[in-house]
């Protein structure tokens, strides 16, 4: 019985594909949150004008792309370095796979103290507007606030909006699990679907919705109703039960289910493949 290289063969490419996708997927894991994502978003559109330029003969086209790929990748380096040696600490600490588990425990930390926050100041109709950084960068909008840099502490949320305190008027920004600034400005939409009845914060809360994929809740100071905006869309009324859900939905990630699905579907592959060639000789 000869041996079969061709499915061997077969079976190294499906490996190789295998390890590269599982590497880019912990890579983006681990940058997801960070202003390293709207980098790879911009790699992305070069390298679509490059094939582009390539397909219809943009001969210039694809000569500057070449300088800027080349060019790129030093600039890269150096404008990231921080970003790239706390990916090499995590690699160093095997810390990768376990990293969205991490995020998950803090998240879930994050959801409880801003329940308790949330409750406290809408049975006492306490104004708020809490911004919760997602994949998109707020860095624009953290300037403009004044930064705390502190733990997220359902207190500390609370003595922030307490009426006629000098940090209550405003937004504050939650970005890496921290409560970032206080009293920053959000862009105010002008949509007019929105109902006349909502104020400034409502507006703010859609606004930074539009231009961004950051997460806001906004408690009304009229009536102490909960509300949640993402994706230009405005929830309105929600309860202790809708809003945990949404926030768990959004921000807890299903790392553990996630792996074993992918694990699942390797053996799938490989029972497959072992079936298939069972039967040459």
């Amino acid at each position: 019985m000869g041996i079969n290289w061709s499915n061997i063969l077969t079976l190294s490419n499906l490996l190789d594909i295998l390890v590269v996708w599982f590497i880019i997927y912990e890579v983006i894991i681990l940058l997801k949150g960070t202003k390293a994502v709207q980098l790879f978003r911009g790699v992305l559109v070069i390298a679509i004008v490059k094939i582009i330029s390539v397909i219809f003969g943009f001969t210039t086209v694809s000569y500057l792309t070449d300088q800027v790929i080349n060019w790129g990748v030093i600039a890269i380096i150096i404008i990231f370095q921080p970003e790239i040696r706390r990916g090499l600490e995590h690699l160093g600490r095997g810390s990768i796979i376990k990293h969205a588990q991490n995020q998950n425990v803090e998240n879930e930390k994050m959801i409880l103290e801003l329940n308790k926050a949330i409750q406290y100041m809408s049975k006492r109709r306490i104004g708020a507007l809490m911004t919760i950084q997602m994949d998109t960068g707020l860095e624009d909008y953290i300037e403009t606030g004044i930064k705390l840099d502190a733990d997220i502490t359902g207190e500390l949320l609370i003595n922030t909006f307490i009426p006629n305190t000098p940090l209550h008027d405003g937004a504050v920004i939650i970005s890496n699990n921290r409560v970032a600034v206080a009293a920053a400005y959000l862009p105010l939409s002008q949509s007019n679907l929105i109902p006349k009845e909502l104020g400034t914060r409502h507006r703010a809360a859609v606004g930074i919705s539009e231009v961004t994929d950051a997460l806001t809740i906004v408690i009304s100071e009229e009536t102490g109703e909960v509300s949640i905006t993402k994706n230009n869309e405005l929830l309105r009324g929600m309860n202790k039960e809708d809003y945990m859900k949404f926030l768990r939905d959004q921000l807890i990630t299903k790392q553990d289910s996630m792996n074993k699905n992918l694990f699942t579907t390797i053996f799938n592959w490989f029972d497959k493949i072992k079936q298939s060639t069972g039967g040459q000789k």
